[in-house]
């Protein structure tokens, strides 16, 4: 930055410089000396109108006795030569300078032709360097990790064994491709790896490379399209030239989807820069024989737009998925990333691996990152259990938003709605077990209830999406019997539980009224980059069919979270009392709050009515001071009468 900051400054001189001393050389600041003959010079002399004579070899400069600078050439005559002429040297100051080449004039007269020269070779020289930027702009910008470069194996990656047993394959064929070829085997040419954000597809790929010990080109699907015509097609060749240099090597393609599109899918046409840059790509790997040595490999999380010449067999032959650890696979994975960082022992990765139901392989790095930096925050030398604990509602949640001011009313209906989530989630059989409450501000909620499943599954039936629904709805019922209003924390509980009813009766065919079938095609629009985009398959009187049956679905789950809050109103008050009292509630403590007795607290907060009190009405009365019925329950006396 400062180095080229100073050769700006100092090209910016040179222009300064050439530009004052041509202005001094076309416009001097002292007036150039006035031509004269030699005779007029002679003349001037015997009048004595000369005050300083100059001889400077060819030229006699004059000046008179009024300052004026005159000149005149006398060739090759001498001073001598010229007082036989008639020059009279009587009272004048006169200098002979010695004759030779002058140097000072010649230097002062080519400095402008020197600078126009520094200048004209640094216009050059820029104009080269755009050229050749302009010509290597076709040329791969694909990131060159060479096999000397540390780098991550095999044992860096978990919770993927499946994938890394597929591509172990790929690392016996670099190493020792020979052991193949003798059997006529021909290794994948590509092979796609598929999966959601953050399960690890970058990583696996580096992770081969690691493994075999070759050279690892690098580059996302991005930096092949441009907005000039070619450019795309030209860094692919050059990519692929520069492998078949490198062989045996890895190409490593990621977010494959940005260029390997269905071709067809854009405005452009066939003449689409970016349909030309797939165009090559294809071409490129159907040049590969069964020698060379060059393994693609592509990351999506999208393989349902890519161009099928893109996946047909002989191209990119497999497709190796990567999908969201399981609790094995998430256990392995807080392994590797917490390996180096000092742990407390009282830690239990099992038991963290149990909480983090559906995070992927970043989820959980960022996990352990930020329990180690909440560590060092609190001035500990080790991480703790609580850190971690801190961490995963810091990763799904947010941070704590510890300077938000909320009122005590607010604070009473997030204690109740956060209640009645988690009363009505312990008392339905297929719910998720409740695994923390709480009424801290994070991010944009201002509570949140965690559930946790007790084993992994793949598999929803209708009664879990009910008890979800209905626990989705609890915190808005329980406001409702609470403060006989609702408030707008329920928004977002109204919107999932609206979705999971709407796709249980068109997705799944979980109603009884319309039967299995889904409702809605689903068709991808061409025009819009193949956006997927639901049409109705269906007339305006099913359409009616399914508002009522999502409608009988939510109103269900609403009777059900009504009819549990309404049974246990006493329970859904000690708890809420329990969460603005500690704000969090987790553990055994929540075991507890489900389970312990009601009845103390109760009583002393409704104390009987004293007798006396009641009594003083009657008292005024007459007629009961004549009888001599005991006052002790005056009520009844109008009624004995």
């Amino acid at each position: 930055m400062k180095s080229g900051w100073i050769r700006s400054s100092l090209i910016y001189v040179i222009i300064l410089v050439a530009v004052v001393v041509l202005l001094y050389q076309f416009f001097p600041l002292t007036p150039k000396p006035v031509e004269i003959g030699l005779d007029e010079a002679i003349t001037m002399s015997q009048n004595g109108q000369i005050s300083e004579l100059v001889v400077d070899n060819s030229e006699l400069l004059i000046t008179t006795t009024t300052d004026i600078e005159m000149k005149t050439t006398i060739g090759s005559l001498t001073l001598v030569e010229l007082q036989e002429l008639g020059l009279n040297l009587e009272g004048v100051d006169y200098e002979v300078k010695p004759s030779g080449f002058d140097w000072g004039s010649l230097l002062i007269g080519f400095i402008p032709l020197i600078l126009f020269g520094v200048l004209l070779f640094w216009l050059f020289r820029r104009a080269q360097g755009a050229n050749s930027q302009a010509m290597s702009f076709g040329r791969s910008r694909a990131r060159l990790f060479p096999a000397s470069t540390p780098t991550v194996t095999f044992e860096d990656v978990a919770g993927v064994e499946e994938a890394k047993q597929e591509l172990s394959e790929v690392v016996d064929f670099l190493k020792s491709r020979e052991k193949f070829q003798k059997l006529g085997a021909r290794i994948p040419k590509g092979m796609l790896l598929i999966g959601p954000p953050g399960t690890g597809k970058t990583l696996l790929a580096r992770a081969v490379a690691g493994e075999a010990g070759v050279p690892f080109f690098s580059i996302s699907g991005s930096e092949f399209v441009e907005m000039f015509v070619g450019v795309g097609a030209s860094r692919v060749r050059d990519l692929f030239d520069q492998a078949r240099r490198n062989t045996p090597c890895i190409i490593f393609i990621d977010e494959i989807d940005a260029v390997g599109r269905h071709r067809g899918a854009g405005l452009g046409g066939g003449h689409d820069e970016r349909e030309q840059t797939l165009n090559q790509i294809l071409v490129e790997m159907d040049g590969f024989d069964t020698n060379t040595s060059v393994i693609i490999l592509a990351a999506t999380n999208r393989p349902d737009i890519l161009d099928p010449a893109l996946l047909r067999p002989g191209r990119f032959d497999r497709r190796v998925v990567l999908d969201q650890p399981d609790i094995t696979g998430r256990s392995a994975i807080l392994k590797v990333h917490s390996k180096g960082k000092p742990l407390a022992d009282s830690v239990n990765l099992e038991v963290l691996a149990k909480q983090t139901v559906g995070f992927s392989g970043a989820d959980l790095a960022n996990l352990i990152n930020e329990a180690a930096i909440l560590a060092a925050r609190r001035g500990k030398t080790v991480i703790e259990m609580d850190e971690l604990e801190e961490s995963i509602d810091r990763v799904i949640a947010g941070p704590e938003r510890k300077s938000r001011r909320i009122s005590v009313k607010e604070k009473e209906i997030t204690a109740y709605h956060e209640a009645g989530h988690a009363l009505v989630a312990k008392m339905l059989h297929n719910a998720d077990p409740v695994h923390k409450i709480s009424i801290v501000a994070r991010g944009m909620t201002l509570g949140h209830t965690r559930q946790l499943p007790v084993e992994d599954r793949y598999l929803m039936t209708r009664s879990q999406f009910n008890a979800m629904i209905a626990t989705l709805l609890a915190g808005l019922m329980a406001e409702k019997l609470v403060f006989s209003e609702i408030s707008t924390g329920a928004s977002n509980d109204i919107r999932r539980a609206t979705e999971l009813a709407r796709k249980m009766v068109t997705d799944f065919g979980m109603s009884d009224k319309l039967g299995p079938r889904s409702f809605g095609d689903k068709q991808e629009m061409v025009f819009l980059g193949r956006e997927i985009s639901e049409q109705r398959d269906y007339s305006e009187k099913v359409a009616q069919e399914i508002d009522e049956e999502v409608h009988a679905i939510i109103k269900h789950a609403y009777n059900e979270a009504e009819r549990i809050l309404t049974k246990d109103k006493k329970r859904l008050a000690h708890l809420a009392e329990k969460l603005i009292a500690q704000e969090t509630i987790e553990g055994d403590e929540l075991e507890a709050a489900f389970t312990e007795p009601l009845g103390t607290r109760k009583k002393a907060e409704a104390p009987t009515p004293p007798p006396a009190q009641p009594a003083a009405e009657p008292k005024a009365k007459p007629a009961p001071r004549k009888r001599a019925a005991p006052q002790i329950v005056p009520k009844q006396a109008p009624a004995s009468s």
